[in-house]
């Protein structure tokens, strides 16, 4: 096992194992989070904070039977099915985002894979949102090599997809698509030239090994993804998830240190389930090196902090948004 200090844990190659990223969560607080910061402090400015505000441009009727997620259409979940957006009005999503202080605007919608006609879409929103000087990201299901290089020609920044858990328990979660899948298509947004957010979900009921399983797999990626979202599970009524038990919002904080150290140049976002955290919890988040989030009142299908609530809190920290066209250290 590496020996457990800022020197080591500093170097984006090296690489990690399941015994390293224990040994990191098990270091007393103070420790953790400030060699979570010293790496931090490193490659970013520790003030600074992406914004990135996301749009569902489809909704719903998602052949997939991933156990936490409200559009999936074997769950009865009240959701209702909605079909990809009209252009002009993701522009205009983009643009209000743009005008509220996100520097990034990610473009979501519920497909296993998207079709030709509406990749094709797609794409114009991508054209589009660029031209606003907006960074562009995208979330569309798996990818072929062909589509990749689409969006890559379209001018897309970053391409999310997310591996959610370990390879151990992903199959708890999910099972009409494997862990192998996904790590596919992440290969496929790497060598098309398109920067990979990828991260997962904590507070599915998996174990705390699986969290950090899941980090080891990121991170071992060459090279690790440039954007890396924590989500809380927000439950869904009607999801087999919906009754999972709260993550320790002080587990959260380790975990996020721990990303930070094994990840040091992403952007570590605090994404989903941040509404129902209080204050004091994000701030020790931003403090163990997370440094972007969700701008906006709404994520995919679920409610998402209070822009107003997030601009005081940023004032109280003494935080700021990367301003567009900024681009990341890590790009």
């Amino acid at each position: 096992m590496k020996p457990v200090n800022a020197e080591t844990t500093t170097e984006p190659s090296q690489a990690w194992s399941l015994e390293a990223a224990q040994a990191l969560f098990e270091l007393p607080l103070p420790e953790l989070v400030y060699q979570a910061q010293t790496t931090h402090r490193a490659h970013f400015d520790p003030t600074d904070v992406q914004l990135s505000t996301l749009l569902n441009i489809k909704t719903g009727a998602c052949p997939e039977d991933c156990g936490y997620c409200s559009q999936s259409a074997r769950y009865r979940t009240g959701l209702k099915a909605e079909p990809l957006m009209d252009i002009e009005s993701v522009l205009e999503a983009a643009e209000r985002a743009r005008d509220a202080g996100a520097s990034r605007f990610c473009m979501g919608a519920a497909w296993r894979n998207p079709k030709g006609k509406d990749l094709e879409r797609v794409t114009e929103m991508i054209r589009g949102v660029k031209a606003l000087g907006l960074e562009t990201c995208a979330t569309l299901g798996m990818l072929t090599d062909e589509q990749a290089g689409a969006l890559k020609e379209a001018g897309l920044d970053y391409y999310n997809h997310n591996i959610d858990t370990s390879k151990e328990y992903y199959p708890e979660v999910i099972t009409t698509r494997t862990f192998e899948d996904r790590l596919d298509t992440l290969a496929r947004v790497r060598e098309a030239g398109i920067s990979v957010c990828c991260g997962g979900i904590v507070g599915m009921g998996e174990s705390r090994d699986d969290r950090l399983g899941m980090l080891v797999t990121l991170a071992n990626l060459q090279p690790h993804p440039e954007s890396v979202p924590i989500n809380q599970l927000v439950p869904s009524d009607g999801t087999p998830l919906a009754s999972c038990e709260p993550l320790d919002p002080l587990d959260l904080v380790r975990l996020i240190a721990v990303a930070r150290i094994m990840m040091p140049t992403a952007r570590v976002r605090l994404s989903a389930g941040r509404h129902a955290m209080d204050d004091a919890t994000q701030a020790l988040c931003f403090l163990a090196g997370a440094n972007s989030i969700f701008y906006g009142e709404r994520l995919l299908t679920t409610d998402n902090a209070d822009m107003v609530a997030d601009q005081a809190l940023f004032k109280r920290l003494g935080l700021h948004g990367t301003p567009s066209g900024a681009g990341d250290a890590s790009a």
